[in-house]
C-alpha cells in the first residue's frame, strides 16, 4: 500500500461571511505529481497558505504523513517537511544563487554546528559550512543552475529565478514540496524544460509534489492527479484526462 503524505479532511476556511474554500478532501500519496487547478479565484493559493500555516484553517483537518498538523505555525510545518514557492518570487535579491540555496539547508539538522563554533569560527563551523556548499551544488545542478552558482540571484533572468526559489523550497528535505504555478510567465521552451526538472526532483530527491498551475499542458504532461476547483469547491477530481474533460470544469472554464 502507498503511504499518503498528505491527507486533508472536510477542509476550510472563512473570511466574514465568505466560504473561500469548503469540504476539501484530498489524499496524495508518496512519490505522486499532484495538480491543483482552477480558474483565478478559486481557492487554489488559499489552500496552499492553510496547508503551510500562513491560514488557520476555521473547519476540518490535515495530516503529513499521519501527524495531524493543523493550525501549527508556519515553522513547525516546514520542520515537518512541508516547503513551499510563491507566486511572486521572493529570494534574498543580494545574496547570489548559492547562498539562497544555503539559507534552505540551515532547516536540516545535519548541517547544525551550534552558536559557539559559528561565533568564534572552529573547524565544526567549516566542516558545516564546506557540507552546505556540497549540498547546493547538488540542488543548483538539479534545476541547471549550477553554472549560476556565484552569480548575484536579482541578475538572473526570470525564469532562472523562478527555478531558484524551486531549488532554495527543495533545500529544506521537504516531503511534500509545493509549487504554486511554477511555469508562470515561461515561455514554451522553459516550460518544457521545467517539467524535466520536476520529474528530476520528484524521482531523485523522493518528493511529493503539488502544484497549482494555470498551463493545462503542464498539468496534463506531469500530473498523474489533479483537483479543480471552482470558487472554492471541488469540481473534479482523477487523472487529468478525466477531470479535465468534466462537463462541470468545462463550464467553469469557458462558461455556458
Amino acid at each position: 500500500m502507498s503511504l499518503t503524505v498528505l491527507k486533508t479532511e472536510n477542509l476550510g476556511i472563512s473570511f466574514g461571511g465568505l466560504k473561500a474554500v469548503e469540504g476539501l478532501n484530498l489524499e496524495i500519496k508518496k512519490g505522486q505529481l499532484y495538480g491543483l487547478v482552477g480558474p483565478n479565484g478559486a481557492g487554489k493559493t488559499t489552500v496552499f497558505n492553510m496547508i503551510t500555516g500562513v491560514y488557520k484553517p476555521t473547519t476540518g483537518k490535515f495530516w503529513l504523513a499521519g501527524e495531524d498538523l493543523t493550525g501549527k505555525a508556519q515553522e513547525t510545518i516546514n520542520h515537518k517537511g512541508i516547503a513551499r514557492t510563491f507566486q511572486n518570487i521572493r529570494l534574498f535579491n543580494n545574496m547570489t544563487v548559492i547562498r539562497n540555496v544555503m539559507v534552505g539547508l540551515h532547516n536540516n539538522p545535519e548541517f547544525k554546528c551550534g552558536i559557539f563554533s559559528s561565533i568564534f569560527r572552529l573547524p565544526k563551523h567549516f566542516k558545516a559550512e564546506k557540507a552546505m556548499r556540497e549540498r547546493a551544488k547538488e540542488i543548483l545542478n538539479v534545476v541547471g543552475l549550477y553554472e549560476e552558482r556565484n552569480n548575484i540571484s536579482c541578475n538572473l533572468p526570470y525564469g532562472k529565478q523562478r527555478k531558484l526559489e524551486i531549488a532554495r523550497a527543495l533545500a529544506t528535505n521537504p516531503k511534500l514540496l509545493c509549487l504554486d504555478e511554477p511555469a508562470a510567465g515561461m515561455n514554451p521552451h522553459e516550460t518544457e524544460d521545467l517539467m524535466r526538472i520536476v520529474r528530476r526532483i520528484r524521482d531523485e530527491f523522493d518528493v511529493t509534489i503539488l502544484l497549482i498551475e494555470h498551463d493545462m499542458k503542464f498539468v496534463s504532461g506531469l500530473c498523474d492527479e489533479i483537483t479543480v476547483l471552482n470558487f472554492g469547491n471541488v469540481l473534479a477530481q482523477g487523472t487529468p484526462d478525466v477531470a479535465l474533460n468534466d462537463p462541470e470544469v468545462i463550464k467553469a472554464y469557458i462558461g455556458g
